[in-house]
């Protein structure tokens, strides 16, 4: 016990000794050491993680769009294509007048069979509100053929719409409804949008209404050939944003909510989204639905000359110094290219001090124009940099605005492409002439029957065929239905065919 006591009396011994030590070398406060090495601020690498990035922000886009994007859905009667050996109480009223009834024959007063039903189909998609009394762009293939169009608004009141107008050449529509004071949707520059920009699409894929996806800019004018027109343009915005069916004729929108393009198409092998959408840019639609509403048909300008992209090959083989640009590699006759002075193996490089790399750049810009507008190419010829003003011309080689009712404009709805038939076509066949069908496109012919290219057609509602403009004057100011009457090369049988205009 002493012992422990002896310890315990040492330590504060010890301990007063020290602070007085400590008290008579003068340290009377607290001493406090810090290290000279800098710290490390170590952060996770998420979005929006470091205190100088900005956050993405999606709202605004959406905020600004969801009102203006619209449900569009599409009644569509599709009937049994004719072909050889129809028989008679199965044809649409419209035609039964070209046929003689095998039961009148029997007896005028017996009751006809009945009509057979029609079947009707119903799709669905997009459309984008443009403008506050009712003007709503969607694409083509969303309201093509359809005998009724419902309009459903963000705000659940629907609509009966009106078709103004279509253009098949860029998959754009324009329909209109009844009513005022709409929000609708401010147009941008496509041309200012770069590849790596974030953009917004809004649509109604899978009938889920207003539903808002993001992606990047993944490329421009792009060519996907998916449009079997006669004279497409495809100049897509290429975005990872997810589209569906059902996205078609949707927005697709800058950070601000404004219209960078019309949802169009996906890219995919299963029908469902892939990791590839495209879209029409605001700069061709803004162009085609002010030529729908001021004259119904779209007033696309011509070149007249076929171009091809460049690549090394090309440029090996032409002698060409450079693989930038589109190269020309034959002239139409008559033609505002070579009126204007452009030669085979020249090499366009830009229209209006825009730089041209590739053919879609390049018909979209002519594409921008209309019959009678000008405008100035930049040439390289054998390496010397030329400047002509061209002045566009239309599809019948003037510069006249075209008009709903012109024979062209007819025959550019059956999106065929025809050809007359030679006479010694005609002899092998044993018929008089006719006209052959040989691209059938995307028009009214390859949506509404089963007719194949190579089809000659001899006879429209009765009246002969024997060359291509038989068809626009047969076809000018007719509605509803119409019967084609033909042949195909070898067989001996005759094939029939309806369609509506």
């Amino acid at each position: 016990m002493k012992k422990i006591s002896s310890i315990v009396l040492a330590s504060l011994l010890g301990a007063i000794i020290a602070l007085g030590g400590a008290r008579f070398l003068g340290f009377q406060n607290t001493v406090v050491v810090k290290s000279t090495a800098p710290e490390v601020q170590a952060k996770f690498a998420s979005l929006g993680a470091y205190e100088n990035s900005p956050v993405i922000d999606f709202t605004v886009a959406a905020d600004k769009t969801l009102p203006a994007v619209v449900h569009i859905k599409s009644s569509i009667r599709v009937d049994q294509p004719l072909a050889q050996g129809f028989e008679w109480q199965n044809l649409p009223d419209p035609f039964r007048q070209f046929f003689e009834s095998p039961y009148q024959q029997q007896n005028d007063n017996q009751q006809q069979q009945p009509q057979r039903q029609p079947n009707v189909q119903e799709a669905s998609g997009s459309g984008v509100i443009i403008s506050a009394d009712g003007y709503i762009v969607t694409n083509n293939h969303v309201v093509a053929d359809a005998e009724e169009l419902t309009v459903t608004l963000n705000d659940h009141r629907s609509y009966t719409a009106k078709l103004i107008g279509t253009d098949p050449s860029t998959d754009v529509a324009l329909i209109k409804i009844d009513e005022d004071h709409l929000p609708s949707i401010q147009f941008a520059n496509s041309d200012a949008l770069r590849v790596g920009e974030w953009v917004v699409a809004v649509g109604n894929p899978f009938n889920l209404e207003s539903t808002v996806t993001a992606g990047i800019v993944s490329a421009k004018a792009r060519n996907i050939n998916i449009m079997h027109d006669k004279s497409p343009i495809e100049s897509f915005i290429q975005t990872d944003a997810a589209i569906n069916p059902g996205n078609s004729g949707g927005a697709l929108v800058n950070l601000q909510g404004q219209l960078v393009g019309v949802n169009t198409a996906i890219a995919s092998p299963t029908g469902s989204y892939t990791g590839y959408g495209f879209a029409v840019p605001s700069n061709i639609v803004r162009k085609i639905i002010t030529d729908l509403k001021e004259y119904g048909v779209v007033q696309r300008g011509y070149l007249g000359a076929m171009i091809r992209n460049i690549d090394s090959k090309l440029a090996e083989e032409k002698g060409l110094a450079r693989t930038e640009g589109v190269y020309i590699d034959s002239l139409t006759a008559n033609s505002a290219a070579e009126e204007a002075g452009i030669r085979v193996n020249d090499v366009v490089t830009a229209v209006d001090e825009n730089p041209i790399n590739t053919m879609p750049e390049l018909l979209e810009m002519i594409g921008r124009h209309r019959p009678g507008d000008q405008i100035n190419i930049t040439l390289d010829r054998k390496g010397v940099e030329k400047q002509v003003k061209v002045t566009l011309r239309n599809r019948e080689g003037n510069t006249e605005i075209v008009k709903k009712d012109d024979v062209s404009a007819i025959v550019d709805r059956l999106g065929a492409t025809f050809a007359a038939l030679t006479s010694d076509e005609a002899a092998k066949m044993h018929i008089k002439g006719g006209v052959k069908v040989k691209d059938l496109g995307s028009g009214i012919l390859s949506r509404d029957n089963d007719m194949r290219e190579g089809f000659v057609i001899t006879k429209i509602d009765n009246r002969e065929v024997t060359k291509p403009q038989d068809l626009g004057k047969i076809l000018q100011g007719k509605s509803g239905g119409i019967m084609l009457e033909g042949r195909y090369p070898g067989s001996s049988e005759t094939f029939y065919y309806a369609f509506g205009l």
